[in-house]
């Protein structure tokens, strides 16, 4: 469902050792936090600096004409993603939360939906929208949208981009989201020996 993997702060080469049989030697793990540095043996496959955001002054709204994506969506969403790279997106991760699209006729156009949950707070992820479909404000449409159901259940939505995505900074930044706290997201593979 999701690469993500995560280790109680200061647990220390135990907490590596953890991880390394949680994904079996060769495996890999998707970590985000401000200090990961793994000890020798690990492969950095994927590493890129990003921001958090929170909501602190959004309005939230329903979109009528959003559609609640379902498991037979998966390949539409898929391919959407393989187009315009929002982040780590597997054919289960809509088992995570409620996933909204929009459709042009029958091809999914955009979508947004909902992947981390900590007591209190639900991750919006997942948001982008088809190149001909973009600046028609189907992304911010789909952000409200999702938002709406994460405050409906009593939690405070949260998100993140790269920080070299200035374009989503700003339309989050637009919304109503505040900047909280820089973050990196490493992907990286035991070692084989593990």
């Amino acid at each position: 469902m999701s690469l993500f993997a995560a280790m109680r702060p200061g647990s220390g080469s135990a907490g590596w050792a953890d991880l390394a049989t949680l994904v079996g030697p060769g495996g890999t793990a998707l970590l985000a936090g401000r200090d990961l540095e793994p000890p020798a043996g690990w492969e950095r496959v994927f590493d890129i600096a990003g921001v958090q955001l929170v909501d602190t002054s959004m309005v939230a709204a329903a979109d009528p004409d959003a559609r609640v994506l379902r498991p037979a969506d998966v390949p539409q969403m898929l391919d959407l993603v393989k187009r315009t790279e929002p982040g780590p997106f597997a054919a289960r991760t809509i088992e995570l939360g409620r996933y909204l699209g929009r459709y042009d006729g029958d091809a999914l156009i955009a979508m947004a939906g909902e992947r981390l949950r900590l007591p209190g707070w639900v991750e919006i992820s997942a948001v982008c929208t088809d190149a001909a479909y973009r600046g028609q404000g189907l992304a911010a449409r789909l952000v409200r949208a999702v938002a709406a159901g994460i405050r409906a259940g009593g939690d405070v939505p949260f998100l993140h981009t790269a920080v070299h995505n200035t374009s989503a900074i700003r339309l989050y930044e637009s919304l109503g989201f505040t900047h909280r706290q820089a973050i990196r997201f490493v992907v990286l593979r035991a070692p084989a020996g593990a």
